[in-house]
């Protein structure tokens, strides 16, 4: 005997092959109960109540279950050692949708209570699902790498402004001092050029001699003078641009401590913060680990992409995956092909983060390593460059000879 199986948000119902219900299992409980059971159903658990089901239906002489879920019908027949065939979609099963009133006044159900209850029930489904999306950690590792992006800019342009504002006064110390931090060190500390000493610079990080340079051309300066009015709220921008170097120093240690959990074979391979870029663009590590690896190449070189494929130009050669040491560092003709194969790596690591969990960066690493090292014996020069054919655009014009 065949029954097939089509769950409800008020039970799970099996059906002969008539399509007359042969037995049920109502669902029990609070709304938020059910919407579990139900939520837990489409993640393929096998619930309590289906597991009576089927145990009522063996006893009754069922010899094969029909379900419409793969993964579940592989845990039913793993669990009961019953024939469980799939039918997608269960005929029997769209028939039971099509004509659910008619199946629910057969078992003494209201069709309207049941409407009112499928809309609380839906709405519960949905919060749970929302909250469960928005508790994945690869996007807060999204969003924190994102930040960190931002910060990045912000710190350019407050230091750009502190550079050309305090530079008014001291217009020769930004070629003294290139390390935008350091700068804004100096600034916020000691102010004014009349304060420079060599042991305060000293003790803010710069070399012995660099520091009795600035105190020399400090009192050479050929900028303007500045009150102490003026300098307080220079000295007050240059703590902000401070207080935003610190603040992305935690978030990257936020960022590595997050991939330690979330994918540490990515952290492994190519460091927490490039990890952190291709999750986000991406748009989650469930999707980078779907991604081929010609698509993980070029992610975040999309611009590039699409102007070469409407203009038929060459398609870049990689994206934000530039940014390890060994692609940038080496020279043009290289990089297409590292790039190709660090990206080869990151598709395995990503698929082992999501669906295994075991830790292999080290050898994935090693791997890598070992491309690089061929790439770069194999390719030490440049190819030669290839000379296009000259195609003439018109037959060549006799000359007259001018009679004499």
């Amino acid at each position: 005997m065949i029954a097939y199986l089509v769950d409800n948000i008020l039970g799970v119902f099996a059906l002969n092959s008539n399509g007359d219900i042969i037995d049920k299992v109502l669902f029990e409980g609070s709304v938020d109960e059910i919407s579990q059971k139900i939520y837990m159903l489409e993640k393929s658990e096998v619930i309590s109540e289906l597991r009576d089901l089927i145990g009522k239906l063996i006893e009754g002489g069922v010899s094969e279950l029909v379900l419409e879920d793969e993964k579940l019908a592989r845990r039913i027949k793993r669990e009961f050692g019953v024939n469980v065939k799939i039918e997608l979609p269960s005929k029997l099963a769209q028939k039971f949708r099509r004509e659910l009133p008619e199946y629910l006044s057969k078992v003494g159900i209201d069709y309207e209570n049941y409407l009112d209850k499928l809309f609380e029930i839906s709405q519960t489904l949905t919060k749970m699902k929302v909250r469960e999306a928005a508790e994945r950690r690869d996007l807060f590792i999204a969003q924190s790498i994102s930040a960190i992006d931002e910060i990045d800019r912000t710190i350019n342009l407050f230091a750009s402004r502190l550079r050309e504002w305090y530079g008014l006064h001291f217009p020769e110390l930004g070629e003294l001092i290139r390390e935008h931090e350091l700068y804004a060190k100096v600034v916020a500390n000691i102010g004014l050029r009349d304060n420079m000493r060599a042991e305060q610079l000293i003790a803010l990080g710069l070399d012995e001699k660099k520091a009795r340079r600035i105190v020399d051309v400090a009192k050479k300066s050929m900028g303007a003078k500045m009150t102490s009015f003026d300098i307080e709220y220079i000295q007050a921008f240059a703590s902000q641009l401070l207080r935003l170097y610190e603040l992305r120093r935690k978030l990257e240690v936020y960022v590595d401590e997050a991939m330690k959990e979330v994918a540490p074979n990515i952290r492994g391979l190519v460091g927490p913060l490039l990890g952190a870029r291709l999750i986000a663009l991406a748009g989650g590590l469930n999707k980078l680990a779907t991604l081929p690896a010609s698509t993980i190449q070029v992610l975040g070189a999309e611009k590039a992409l699409f102007r070469a494929l409407r203009t038929g130009g060459k398609p870049p050669k990689h994206g934000v995956i530039f940014q390890y040491p060994a692609i940038f560092r080496a020279p043009r003709w290289q990089r297409g092909k590292i790039a190709r194969a660090l990206a080869a790596k990151l598709a395995i690591a990503a698929r082992i983060d999501v669906f295994s969990g075991e830790y292999k960066a080290d050898v994935l690493k090693d791997e890598i390593e070992k491309r690089i090292r061929e790439i770069k014996e194999l390719y030490p020069r440049p190819p030669p460059r290839k000379t296009e054919p000259v195609r003439r655009t018109g037959k060549k014009k006799k000359r007259r000879r001018r009679k004499r």
